[in-house]
């Protein structure tokens, strides 16, 4: 069974919420999942790693509970997303972990790694890869990857710099397998606009922050309700991979915005400084101008689900070409 296949009528509207760092936890999971959308978190937020066992076992139980009383419309399956560079010294025995509990979908960033793919596959999972170029995609696939997220320019925390038109268009050449695409994306018909251009999911993270399951502070989720993509800066300053960030948490922190220094990429360390890093320095995308209040993960489901049958009935209006 193929991954599409396997999300088939599984999904009320087709996207996969973003593993958000420190952001993303059960409850937000189970949310995202029961609304019909695939929920995920990094497995790095579950801090002692004792306490990802406790994840997995509550995510499961509670999907496996509204799953009984909702049999003819479960919910979307959940993911998980693991840090596969050098510095995460948990990955073994976080993905242990995952095999106990048969985590449907692996999410891997930072690094393709064979063996990740082959552990996933054996208890029936699927993996999915972050790249931000071709290059990258196919190392993805060489080395297993079920299917690819394409992080193109304007996607919260690290992401790439090219046009999704052109990253899309570009892995379309020579990969047919599931491809998510990541990048502003924050309206149903934006979901749309991603199939369009090739795309079966869309990837979206940032208008989740302003949900009240997520694990954020007022002050950061105010930030991304009065945030425009011109409050969002490009920088590698604070894990050494470029990333982008809400321009507020910059000069809170004492920094100006304008004038960042580089990092050194050899330094980064995503299960221990990255925390602090990110905790005060907040990641997001630059689709947040359309996210005007906080709600819950079920009422902004239910609105991208609204836009996206709008977007579909509107395509159809669209002016008409001369045959």
């Amino acid at each position: 069974m193929s991954l599409l296949s396997y999300l088939s009528n599984r999904l009320t509207v087709p996207v996969i919420g973003s593993p958000l760092f420190i952001i993303s936890n059960p409850k937000m999971v189970i949310a995202q999942c029961q609304a019909g959308i695939v929920g995920s978190f990094p497995a790095l937020n579950a801090r002692p790693s004792s306490q990802l066992d406790e994840w997995l076992d509550e995510i499961t139980k509670a999907l496996e509970a509204y799953n009984s009383k909702h049999p003819h419309a479960p919910a979307a399956p959940f993911a998980v997303n693991q840090i596969v560079h050098k510095s995460n010294d948990r990955l073994e025995a976080d993905m242990h972990l995952c095999a106990k509990y048969k985590v449907p979908i692996i999410i891997t960033s930072l690094g393709a790694r064979e063996e990740i793919n082959q552990a996933t596959h054996s208890w029936g999972g699927f993996t999915l890869h972050d790249i931000i170029n071709d290059r990258f995609a196919h190392k993805a696939i060489e080395k297993g990857a079920d299917g690819l997220i394409a992080v193109a320019a304007g996607a919260g925390g690290h992401a790439g710099t090219l046009s999704p038109f052109a990253l899309v268009q570009e892995i379309r050449q020579w990969f047919k397998g599931p491809l998510v695409l990541a990048g502003s994306i924050a309206t149903g018909a934006s979901v749309l606009a991603a199939q369009a251009m090739g795309a079966d999911l869309a990837y979206m993270g940032s208008a989740f922050i302003a949900t009240e399951e997520a694990r954020a502070t007022e002050s950061y989720k105010q930030a991304v309700v009065e945030g425009k993509a011109e409050d969002i800066v490009y920088t590698n300053l604070f894990t050494g991979v470029h990333g982008n960030y809400l321009k507020a948490s910059i000069i809170a922190a004492g920094l100006d915005p304008d004038h960042l220094p580089e990092s050194d990429p050899s330094k980064m360390n995503f299960a221990g400084d990255a925390k602090k890093a990110w905790k005060d320095i907040w990641g997001c995308g630059q689709g947040i101008g359309i996210i005007d209040r906080t709600m819950s993960c079920a009422q902004r489901i239910a609105q991208l689900q609204q836009e996206y049958q709008t977007a579909k009935e509107n395509l159809g209006k669209s002016v008409q070409l001369r045959s």
